[in-house]
């Protein structure tokens, strides 16, 4: 007891290594004196005077404290969690991100005892904090290699290799150049870029800065769900919106209006990035989404897109017909940009001449004339689609059908030897005939014209760690199971979460199509003006599954859950 009286000056590891006989008071005064001066940490001066071994004072922590013990030797560096933690407070803090489950991040630190770091790591995460013991001489190891590597990133960020290059863009000719006001503050431009990075890294598809009145926080879409992953200091909200629209060359001083732009993030010398750039006025300041838009989507093929082999052979066999209309419906994010591209390039050949309408082109496709819109010069769709006509063209993508004028001529496109593709923003594939119709485009045209519809949703696809879900009979039969499907013969799986998934349970995202062609039948439907209903009876008599059917075959073979089936679609 008077080990322990003695020691009421001394906190944390200090005082339990007084309080157990492995220091007296004053030796453990003085390191913490030393410690103090030399700006370091209590365990890395305590071994400093080699009386006990790393491995000695790690077991001893973890024992007395009652925090476990990691040999950060057994520990596979690759499957560690990247950028979670902010390279200096790593360093300042000698700490190190081991994995995280969930909400729960789990830090190997060699003092657990310092809770002012792990408060610090707390609040930057937001994330709740575990801390693990590890032996500090291993740490300091594993936090050099993290300073070459962030060192190395650095240079990278600087090099010319790695680079921002500002895409000219007709709208926005009247902003202001990029050099016209100078955003001198380099931590925020690294900031900025590091978010960029860090997004690309984890196959995020956008990224939401939301500027609130008492926070400023950054958001991550990955596969198709928000997640938090920051929050910077409110002040710097001005700055991070100011340096976006530098670089993607919109006007700096309008902060009243919305604004779009992109930019290129060029990773190599084979590679780049381009973002799509939205800002919004707010309340308490400009929201800004970048959508991440990879290239290297198009290039996927159509089999990477989860199409059925039957509806596979349905799409291609009209796309590759000499005319007609294939449209694309589904809401905003569904994939639709996308399928169309993959289109594009499945038909992308030297003996074809291909033009697409956009707004804006997202997706870059060497051999293909894209054409960006712009309302306010006079360059619509309507205007685009009469210029390709006269190109003498073979192909034609228009990014969206939004108005009659559009549609007529996309259809006159259609009916005289050009095949045409576009987007609708419908639930379903027989409401797109409907929507057509309500436009004021004539049946008679709809049925001379359109060839194929395609209805999709993304559903997020279940990581190798699902498990059997043991769901009982009535579930499934009210999801849309028929009782022939319940033989027996495939079980339903359920997301677990992983260090792989990030604790989801889901890593990507799988297509769900309803592949509708336009039978003789439907077209007979489409004179009589008939229904939205009519048409889909019709197609589910002619073996077309809807979006829920097309979403549970997806369930019978394990790619996703049942939940997440239920979510995207409507029975």
């Amino acid at each position: 007891m008077a080990a322990i009286n003695s020691a009421s000056g001394l906190t944390g590891l200090a005082r339990t290594l007084v309080t157990q006989g492995w220091l007296t008071e004053q030796e453990a005064e003085s390191i913490e004196s030393r410690a103090r001066s030399a700006g370091d940490g209590f365990v890395s001066e305590l071994l400093r005077g080699k009386r006990y071994k790393p491995l000695q004072v790690a077991e001893f922590a973890s024992g007395a404290l009652g925090f476990p013990y990691l040999d950060l030797d057994a520990l596979d560096l690759d499957q560690m969690p990247k950028g979670v933690l902010d390279n200096k407070l790593v360093q300042k803090r000698r700490v190190v991100a081991l994995y995280q489950r969930g909400n729960k991040l789990f830090v190997g630190i060699s003092d657990p005892t310092v809770i002012q770091a792990l408060d610090e790591i707390k609040f930057q995460t937001n994330l709740q904090i575990e801390p693990v013991v590890v032996e500090d001489d291993k740490l300091g190891r594993l936090l050099e290699k993290a300073g070459e590597a962030a060192d190395n990133t650095l240079a990278v960020l600087n090099a010319e290799d790695l680079q921002l290059d500002f895409v000219d863009d007709e709208q926005t000719a009247n902003a202001s150049e990029p050099g016209s006001v100078e955003i001198d503050d380099a931590p925020v431009v690294r900031y900025l870029q590091k978010i960029m990075l860090d997004a690309i890294n984890i196959g995020a598809s956008d990224i939401h800065l939301e500027p609130y009145e008492k926070f400023y926080r950054i958001r991550y879409r990955r596969d198709g769900v928000l997640y938090e992953v920051a929050q910077p200091p409110l002040a710097i909200k001005d700055k991070i919106a100011s340096r976006i629209k530098v670089i993607s060359r919109l006007d700096i001083s309008e902060k009243r209006v919305p604004q779009d732009g992109r930019v290129k993030m060029v990773l190599s010398k084979t590679r780049a990035i381009d973002f799509r750039v939205s800002t919004l006025p707010t309340l308490y300041g400009e929201k800004i989404v970048m959508r991440i838009l990879d290239p290297t989507s198009a290039q996927l093929g159509v089999d990477a897109l989860g199409y059925e082999p039957a509806q596979k052979e349905a799409l291609l066999a009209a796309v590759q017909r000499p005319y007609g209309m294939v449209l694309v419906t589904g809401p905003t994010g569904s994939g639709k940009t996308v399928s169309l591209y993959t289109c594009l390039n499945i038909l992308n050949k030297p003996g074809i001449n291909i033009s697409t309408a956009e707004d804006p082109a997202e997706i870059n496709l060497p051999g293909v004339n894209q054409v960006n819109v712009n309302e306010k010069a006079g360059l619509t769709f309507a205007a685009a689609l009469r210029s390709f006509l006269r190109q003498d063209p073979d192909v034609i993508m228009v990014g969206e059908i939004r108005d009659l004028e559009t549609a007529d001529i996309a259809i006159k496109a259609a009916q005289t030897g050009h095949m045409v593709l576009s987007t609708l923003h419908t639930n379903d594939a027989p409401s797109t005939l409907t929507r057509l119709m309500n436009m004021g485009v004539a049946p008679f045209n709809i049925a001379s014209s359109v060839i194929l519809i395609t209805a999709q949703r993304l559903a997020r696809r279940l990581c190798s760690c699902k498990q059997p879900a043991d769901l009982p009979e009535e579930v499934l039969l009210a999801a849309g199971f028929s009782e022939s499907d319940l033989d027996g013969s495939w079980k339903p799986y359920r997301a677990v979460g992983c260090e792989v998934c990030g604790g989801t349970g889901y890593k990507g995202r799988v297509g769900i199509y309803q592949v509708m062609p336009i039978s003789e039948e439907i077209n007979r439907l489409i004179l009589k003006n008939g229904t939205a209903m009519d048409i889909a009876d019709q197609a589910r008599h002619e073996g077309v599954p809807d979006l829920r059917q097309a979403g549970l075959l997806k369930v019978k073979t394990g790619l996703t859950s049942l939940e997440e089936v239920e979510a995207v679609t409507n029975l």
